[in-house]
């Protein structure tokens, strides 16, 4: 029998992926700065009708970087940084790595305790944020976090043309906020920081095993723990990528010197996200532009954007996949020059997969897997080889993986059985930032390897191809038997006048300890002028048909709208709620 051990999963690499990859010995900086300086007139981002080059980008990073020294931050003082994907934040992120400091995303979505948390846990001492979030979420709270010196305040607008600022906040489709002073820190606007200090880059000495990233998990189990990433985890994530999505890389030549500059990315994962982030940083490095996506739900212009810019690279949830194919611009743009469009965060049915590759072409579509605990990738498709729907691929490079059982945690699972899947590699996370609890709950021995427990459920097939069962908090417990909501909810998405759907658990009042199946649907248009209880009819009929007794939805409730998480995932923790 198949054992995780054997690694079954190394003969569908690609011929170009080696199965171990050295780890580099350099910090992130060192690799950013190579993609900085390979072209300064090459442009780094489209964003909104403006342009920016790699060279604006590098003198822009390096007055910020200015900026955070001259202020007394430090190398492993923390940033944080509360902006969606705008040049502000790219700016922010290579000049915060410039000056020694550790780069933590903090949601535009979240509330004000949220923030208070983050920043505190995270000793802030700085903070760079919106206008209208610096009103609403920063302004009545800012006394209660002490760490917190000093505040950079920008808009959405600073970088679109001037007629655009000002149709924008004219028409009122640009938010704004009051700035206004806080007692005890200092508050500057980022157009009054540009200009105050010069582009001269501090002088700082990095190591690969310095902090670079404090990323924040979404707290679903509890308050949101810091993962501290390190530039050498970052760099390896970076080496893992470049190689597995490139089969021309000489494999003689070090991986993260590769040609620089060949492709365009679009994305609408944002850089608060680790995914988001890790795969802006890289597309940085490699000196690539990206189109720059701030409202994810705005598919006329990310179709737009496309049309005008043509990218080569996609990377998106996919709810936003689904959300562009609902959108008749889509259908009409030219996708030849798109080489993948990759696909994580969440699972993605297969009609949906082969409806997108309906549109950009036959194997384009590639899922994977990866957490903020992981840098974060884990598993990936073949980009060239065997590719298997609804598998979140196989383990990437220098990477081991255990799939072990749920309830006591070590025993290994049989190939084919569902357990807690379990990763050891470089390219996990050094700790949990002030959290030593946490961490060793997290990150256990096994056969003498530190291996990441991930809290999702999965199975591995003898072929070695990863699939995604459940979280292991989703997973239900209904009369003694395991319900996997996955499963279900991939049976649900069967029936076409469903757009998304969720499965929750509800305690059973006549048997305690147990659980019932609730299933919580948004319907497509098509389906909305449908009677509930035909509706409700048919899709009780089709998951009778499909699945087994136990795992039939006992209770089915409509929603107009799905409550989404910050990226596009379905939030089921307000469902929960």
């Amino acid at each position: 029998m198949t054992t995780y051990s054997e690694k079954p999963w190394l003969k569908w690499y690609d011929a170009h992926v080696t199965e171990e990859i050295p780890v580099p010995d350099i910090s992130y900086l060192e690799f950013l700065e190579k993609g900085l300086n390979k072209d300064p007139d090459k442009p780094a981002f489209y964003f909104l009708g403006s342009t920016g080059s790699f060279g604006e980008l590098n003198a822009l990073s390096d007055r910020f970087a200015r900026f955070l020294v001259d202020k007394g931050c430090v190398k492993g003082d923390v940033v944080g940084i509360n902006l969606p994907n705008i040049p502000q934040y790219m700016i922010a992120l290579a000049g915060t790595m410039k000056a020694g400091c550790v780069i933590s995303g903090v949601s535009p979505l979240l509330t004000s305790r949220e923030i208070i948390h983050q920043l505190n846990d995270s000793k802030a001492k700085v903070f760079f944020t919106l206008d209208a979030l610096f009103q609403e979420r920063l302004k009545e709270v800012a006394d209660q976090i002490p760490d917190l010196k000093h505040v950079i305040v920008t808009n959405v607008a600073d970088y679109l043309p001037v007629f655009k600022q000002f149709l924008g906040k004219l028409l009122k489709k640009i938010p704004t906020g009051k700035i206004v002073p806080l007692k005890g820190k200092e508050v500057i606007t980022y157009k009054e920081l540009i200009v105050a200090f010069p582009a001269d880059k501090p002088g700082v000495d990095l190591s690969p095993d310095d902090a670079l990233l404090l990323q924040y998990t979404g707290g679903t189990t509890g308050p949101s723990k810091g993962a501290v990433l390190t530039h050498r985890n970052m760099t390896f994530d970076a080496a893992q990528c470049t190689q597995w999505l490139n089969k021309d890389i000489d494999p003689k030549k070090d991986i993260l010197d590769d040609e620089r500059g060949q492709d365009i990315m679009c994305s609408g994962f944002p850089f608060f996200h680790q995914a988001g982030l890790a795969l802006g940083l890289l597309t940085i490095s490699m000196g690539n532009p990206q189109i720059l996506v701030p409202d994810p739900r705005n598919t006329d212009q990310i179709c737009k954007d496309m049309k005008k810019y043509r990218p080569t690279q996609m990377v998106n949830v996919p709810t936003l996949y689904q959300m562009m194919m609902e959108n008749p611009m889509f259908a009409t743009l030219d996708f030849s020059s798109i080489k993948y469009c990759l696909s994580g965060a969440a699972p993605f049915d297969v009609d949906s997969i082969k409806k997108l590759e309906s549109f950009v072409g036959k194997g384009k579509v590639v899922e994977l897997y990866g957490m903020t605990e992981t840098s974060p990738l884990i598993t990936v498709n073949p980009m060239y080889g065997k590719n298997k729907f609804g598998a979140v691929g196989i383990p990437a490079q220098s990477t081991k993986i255990k799939i072990v059982d749920v309830v006591d945690g070590t025993t290994e699972m049989p190939v084919g059985e569902p357990g807690e899947l379990v990763v050891s590699g470089p390219q996990v996370m050094k700790e949990y930032h002030g959290n030593p609890e946490a961490t060793q709950n997290a990150i256990k021995e096994i056969d003498g390897d530190d291996y990441l427990y991930t809290g999702d459920v999965a199975e591995m097939d003898e072929d070695g191809f990863i699939f995604i069962v459940d979280r292991t908090k989703d997973m239900l417990l209904v009369g003694g038997f395991n319900v996997y909501s996955k499963q279900v909810e991939e049976t649900l998405y069967e029936v076409p006048e469903i757009e998304l759907c969720a499965i929750v658990g509800e305690p059973n009042p006549e048997r305690p300890g147990s659980e019932i199946v609730k299933a919580i649907i948004q319907l497509q248009e098509a389906g909305k002028g449908m009677d509930e209880a035909v509706i409700k009819e048919k899709i009780l009929a089709h998951c009778k048909e499909n699945l087994a007794p136990y795992k039939v939805p006992k209770i089915v409730s409509f929603v107009t709208e799905m409550p989404l998480t910050a990226i596009g995932k379905v939030d089921k923790k307000v469902l929960r709620a």
